[in-house]
């Protein structure tokens, strides 16, 4: 089992008591830390600040790794080391959504995080960290490919769908985001047409099953952006996403019955992979 973030980002933590905390961790774990990281989003929103630059980000790798490499680092007009870190550098992974997010993720990750469980605008994701990838010499194949989405295992679509509508609502502030910064003819109507009648969004509701923040959530988007119905329909959904790319599916679990879903899937889904 492997152990992190998904993510930090570079406003809410500082960098060395980052690397310093994963540094500990993964001594006591014998090297299974992994770091997931973006730009920031509930975290900062909450507070009414913006998520942080990509620069930031860029930086914070490669200082985290550095520290966590037992090498000193240039912080604040001084050097910073730990002597004591193990030499075994936790993993990154970079959360993103657009070209230039993902062109990132592709030249200084070792794995990207794609909100959504949607085959295709993932196919459309890796396009862009693949040229990342390309531009900084490195091999895209490498890279691994994390899908995240919540899921729900249910013969009672309508119900299913109510259980994970608040998904695509929250990843509806990133799309804003992106249409804020690119034109619409370098964005796929697929992830932007949803957004257009979206009202206010209530972070004190983040993540919320039931909120009013959802209410905008078409049941089609939802059947994209999830993975839920029947057992034969998740296997069907994980196997396309596979076809994209994608080389590790996370569960979110934040719909109830949390380890009911975790059974379901150890004991129906898993075995078909095995």
């Amino acid at each position: 089992m492997r152990l992190g973030t998904c993510v930090t980002n570079p406003g809410v933590r500082d960098v060395t008591v980052a690397s310093s905390l994963f540094a500990t961790l993964n001594l006591i774990s014998n090297g299974r830390m992994e770091l997931g990281i973006g730009r920031g989003d509930s975290s900062r929103r909450v507070l009414g600040k913006k998520p942080t630059t990509l620069d930031a980000l860029e930086r914070f790798v490669e200082a985290f790794r550095d520290l966590n490499a037992g090498k000193a680092i240039e912080y604040e007009g001084a050097s910073a080391v730990f002597p004591w870190a193990s030499g075994s550098v936790p993993r990154v992974w970079v959360a993103g959504y657009g070209p230039k997010a993902l062109r990132t993720a592709g030249r200084i990750a070792d794995g990207v995080i794609l909100q959504f469980a949607d085959p295709d605008l993932i196919a459309w994701c890796m396009g862009f960290v693949r040229e990342g990838a390309r531009e900084a010499g490195r091999d895209p194949a490498q890279i691994e490919v994390m899908a995240a989405a919540p899921v729900w295992v249910s013969d009672d679509l309508a119900a299913a769908r109510e259980r994970v509508r608040w998904f695509p609502a929250l990843v509806s502030n990133h799309v804003l985001d992106l249409i804020a910064k690119y034109p619409q003819t370098d964005l796929p109507e697929a992830l932007t047409s949803y957004v257009r009648d979206r009202g206010k969004y209530d972070y004190l509701h983040h993540a919320e099953v039931g909120s009013d923040n959802e209410s905008f959530v078409s049941d089609e988007i939802v059947d994209r952006f999830c993975v839920l119905g029947p057992l034969a329909e998740h296997r069907k959904k994980l196997a396309a996403l596979q076809e994209a790319g994608v080389t590790q599916f996370n569960i979110y679990l934040m719909c109830g019955e949390e380890e009911e879903t975790l059974k379901v899937y150890g004991r129906d889904i898993l075995p078909h992979w095995r």
